[in-house]
C-alpha cells in the first residue's frame, strides 16, 4: 500500500520540464533473512505501470543480506573511539560519528583506507571544504547507517552496512516484477543521495538523485523502504 511523503516534503517534483510522482510504498518492519524478492513483488508488483521506475532504499536490501548489528554486539577497537570524536555530527544522522559505527566502516573499508580519508579530510577541512571524508572512503562508509530515535525498532539500536552487489539485487528485482520497469537501488538522506546500483544507465541514474534529491521518503517511522517514480501523464 502507499502512503504520504516524508514530513514536509512533497509527492511530486518537477525536473527539467517533466513532472514526476513519487509514490512512497509502506510495508511491514523487515526482519534479517526475510526474501527481498518476495517482500518487493508483494508489495509494488500490482502497482507497477508501463513506464514507472522501482526504487528500493539501500537499508532494505542490507536488512535482508544480514547486515545489520545490534550496538551492543559491536566492540569498537581505540581507533574507532578516537575517530569516531572528530567525525562532524549532524542534525541528520548519526553517520560515522559514534564509536561502533566507525568499527564497523574499519570493517567494512579496511584501516589503511579509513585512515587515509581522514587525513585528506584533516587537511582539506583547513581549505573548507566537506565531505572528502566520504568520498576517499567510498559507498561503503558512506552507506552505514547507526541508530537513531525516531527509527522503527529494532534498528533504533543497531548499525545497518551498505548493500552487497547492489546493481546485481536491482537486475534480479528488475526481474522479479516481470522485467518491464527500471529498479534502482538507492541511498537517499536529507543532505544528498547516491544509486548504489541499478539498471539504469549513467544519465538515468544522475536524473533519479535528481528526482529523489529532496528525500521523500524519510528513513525513520515512515517504514517506506520502496517506492514507484512516475512520469505525469504516463
Amino acid at each position: 500500500m502507499t502512503d504520504a511523503a516524508n514530513e514536509g516534503k512533497e509527492l511530486t517534483r518537477a525536473i527539467d520540464g517533466a513532472t514526476y510522482a513519487r509514490i512512497p510504498i509502506r510495508t511491514h518492519v523487515v526482519m534479517p533473512g526475510e526474501d527481498l524478492d518476495g517482500i518487493v513483488v508483494r508489495y509494488a508488483a500490482d502497482q507497477l505501470q508501463p513506464g514507472d521506475l522501482l526504487f528500493v532504499t539501500e537499508k532494505i536490501v542490507a536488512i535482508t543480506q544480514g547486515r545489520s548489528y545490534l550496538v551492543e554486539d559491536i566492540t569498537p577497537r581505540p581507533l574507532a573511539r578516537f575517530l569516531s570524536r572528530h567525525v562532524v555530527k549532524t542534525a541528520y544522522g548519526i553517520g560515522l560519528g559514534m564509536p561502533e559505527t566507525m568499527e564497523m566502516a574499519l570493517r567494512e573499508c579496511g584501516t589503511p583506507r579509513i585512515l587515509f580519508a581522514a587525513a585528506v579530510a584533516a587537511v582539506t577541512k583547513l581549505f573548507g571544504r566537506r565531505g572528502d571524508f566520504y568520498r576517499v572512503a567510498g559507498d561503503k562508509a558512506r552507506s552505514i547507517d547507526g541508530p537513531t530515535p525516531h527509527t522503527i525498532p529494532p534498528y533504533n539500536k543497531a548499525v545497518v552496512l551498505g548493500p552487497t552487489q547492489p546493481a546485481k539485487v536491482a537486475a534480479r528485482l528488475k526481474a522479479a516484477v516481470g522485467g518491464a520497469n527500471e529498479v534502482a537501488v538507492v541511498d537517499i538522506n536529507d543532505i544528498g543521495g547516491n544509486i548504489l546500483g541499478s539498471t539504469l544507465d549513467r544519465a538515468g541514474e544522475q536524473r533519479l538523485v535528481r528526482i529523489l534529491g529532496d528525500n521523500p521518503l524519510g528513513q525513520g517511522h515512515q517504514s517506506t523502504p520502496l517506492g514507484i517514480i512516475r512520469r505525469s501523464g504516463i
